[in-house]
């Protein structure tokens, strides 16, 4: 039978840490690094995305060049 290890217990692997502090973030996954990391890189991601669809504009003015019927737009 596998005993729950609390978080202020003395860490099953020996080293004799409390178990927080030493195996706990193995077992969690992301550590609070690795998270602040995601966050900051989805955050320039998102705003970049934004940004990007913000600043475009729809061409305006008098179009430069001959129209080309040939080809259908302007040269």
């Amino acid at each position: 039978m596998k005993t729950q290890v609390g978080r202020n217990d003395r860490c099953p692997c020996g080293s004799g840490r409390k178990y927080k502090h030493c195996c706990e973030r193995k077992v969690s996954g992301w550590s609070p690094g690795q998270r602040a990391l995601f966050v900051l890189v989805l955050v320039v991601l998102v705003g970049g995305l934004v940004l990007a669809v913000s600043s475009r504009q729809e061409p305006t003015g008098p179009q430069m060049g001959v129209w080309s019927e040939e080809h259908g737009h302007y040269h």
